[in-house]
């Protein structure tokens, strides 16, 4: 990973020795589909996860905030809908974040050669405050798919929500500054924003390797691993090929004995985004 060393001060805040390994388990794409409600609502409830964010712009959105019971969740900020036979839209008058097939844009590049800054902006604060409207404690916010993490001009929004808001964000830790052509990680540090120190920044569908793998080389620090949990059903196979690996990160958070095993082996504290949205606005 490129990102620095870990920050004690942060982990102190959390209560936490300054040398602990703190884990984050997330699951990504609340409200995509009823399938993935229901297997991301399992894998907090019954599984490992520790919290989760909602996509509000998509289909099952309302669905999910139905069935919260107060579980840690962030908004998954999306301008972008990936799946070639699934589409979902702004929640805002946003016409330059609209495709030519209905929708967002599929390709990010396609948003960023597009977007008129001001419809993103009003789109981004659109979801959260849904998301609060709804009636949940948001905890953080995340980016879908990156679209606003890695480019300066949308990096500066997904910033001024987090601030605005005062909640916690992601951030990649296997892209260096360099590489993304600015110093994000830096700009966040300096406007006092909260995020976790180690993120693998890898999207290939189904977790299990990837999992394992962080487990066994953790470091001192906040470690975010992501999964995208689905219960097993018609509709979630009807999304595409990409949809096993739902599958299968619903079985490995919710059944699988190994992901806990490898938990307690590696000495993990698991903790949510809400411990560290409440250490931020305690300053």
């Amino acid at each position: 990973m490129t990102a620095s060393a870990n920050n004690p001060q942060l982990l102190e805040r959390l209560g936490l020795a300054s040398d602990a390994k703190a884990v984050i388990l997330s699951c990504d794409d609340l409200g995509s589909c009823h399938g993935a409600n229901l297997g991301v609502y399992e894998a907090l409830r019954k599984g490992v996860a520790t919290c989760a964010s909602l996509m509000v712009p998509a289909p099952w959105a309302r669905h999910a905030a139905i069935m919260y019971r107060g579980e840690d969740i962030g908004v998954h900020l999306t301008l972008n809908a990936e799946h070639e036979n699934y589409r979902w839209g702004p929640i805002t008058h946003a016409p330059s974040l609209l495709s030519g097939d209905g929708g967002f844009p599929s390709a990010i590049e396609d948003l960023w050669e597009h977007a008129d800054l001001s419809e993103v902006r009003r789109e981004c604060r659109a979801q959260i405050e849904r998301a609060i409207a709804w009636g949940i404690d948001v905890t953080h916010i995340t980016p879908h798919l990156t679209a606003i993490t890695l480019r300066p001009e949308f990096f500066d929004i997904y910033l001024d929500m987090a601030f605005e808001f005062k909640l916690p964000i992601r951030l990649p830790s296997t892209i260096s500054e360099s590489d993304a052509g600015f110093p994000f990680r830096s700009l966040a540090h300096d406007e006092g924003i909260v995020f976790p120190d180690f993120f693998n920044h890898d999207w290939r569908h189904g977790s299990r390797e990837r999992v394992l793998g962080d487990l066994n080389n953790l470091r001192p620090g906040i470690t975010e691993i992501h999964v995208q949990p689905a219960v097993d059903t018609p509709e979630v196979r009807a999304l595409g090929d990409d949809t096993l690996g739902w599958i299968e990160d619903h079985n490995f958070v919710v059944n699988d004995p190994t992901l806990r095993e490898a938990i307690a082996s590696s000495g993990a504290v698991m903790i949510g985004y809400r411990q560290l949205r409440d250490a931020m606005r305690a300053l």
